[in-house]
């Protein structure tokens, strides 16, 4: 607890450092490139004396180090600190063995989000429905083809007989994550509309969008964890 504690105290510090325009500016100006104290304040058209207040604040934040030239021993050149950025990230979710997609059919949004999942981690996954449908809806095989993802056989499933006590389970609609409870309540929610009652192409697509997105997010979290 006082290892997430501290996690979370260094996050808020970044997040605070960030928060002003000027010093957001300087970290941007130095994402590809070192700069002098100089050479920031004319990025920034500011006086010298507010810029060094605004590279102490990142500094302390752990955002930004100070290097002395190798030429001109005289001048110092300011580095970002990539890892501090990095440390805004969520916390990893360790001991993902398998992640398992649900919804209220298993016929379209936890059909995409496994395999979006499975091309993307290469890990175990599976996904199920509360009361499966007796096909996996057409249009979610056509969104998959345009996108070129494979749905594998592409049934359905019903959650109980899925699910394993191990499994990190994400509901991807929000019937599921209300009505399911017990050994099988989802620990992450995605609130991703259903594109069967809209029933276009569009809809389709957007959620397609949505859930590529999503799963984009958790993957850099779950690989974090090293569990593969």
């Amino acid at each position: 607890m006082n290892t997430e504690l501290s996690s979370l105290a260094r996050r808020a510090r970044i997040y605070a450092a960030l928060g002003d325009p000027a010093r957001l500016t300087i970290v941007d100006a130095l994402a590809l490139g070192d700069a002098s104290p100089g050479e920031i304040a004319q990025v920034l058209d500011m006086p010298t004396n507010l810029v060094a207040h605004h590279v102490k604040v990142l500094s302390e934040a752990g955002l930004v180090m100070r290097g002395r030239s190798e030429g001109d021993r005289r001048r110092t050149y300011l580095r970002l600190r990539p890892a501090a950025l990095a440390a805004l990230t969520p916390p990893p979710l360790p001991g993902v063995e398998r992640v398992v997609f649900v919804c209220t059919h298993n016929s379209a949004r936890s059909q995409l989000a496994a395999a979006l999942w499975k091309r993307r981690t290469r890990g175990a996954v599976a996904s199920a429905g509360m009361k499966p449908a007796a096909r996996v809806h057409p249009r979610a095989v056509s969104v998959a083809h345009r996108h070129d993802l494979d749905l594998g056989p592409a049934k359905t499933a019903h959650v109980r007989d899925v699910v394993r006590d191990d499994d990190l389970v994400i509901a991807v609609c929000d019937n599921a994550h209300e009505d399911l409870t017990g050994p099988v309540r989802p620990r992450l929610h995605w609130s991703v509309p259903d594109p069967v009652r809209v029933d276009t192409d569009g809809a389709f697509e957007a959620a397609f969008a949505d859930l590529a997105d999503r799963v984009d997010r958790l993957a850099l979290a779950v690989t974090s964890g090293g569990t593969r």
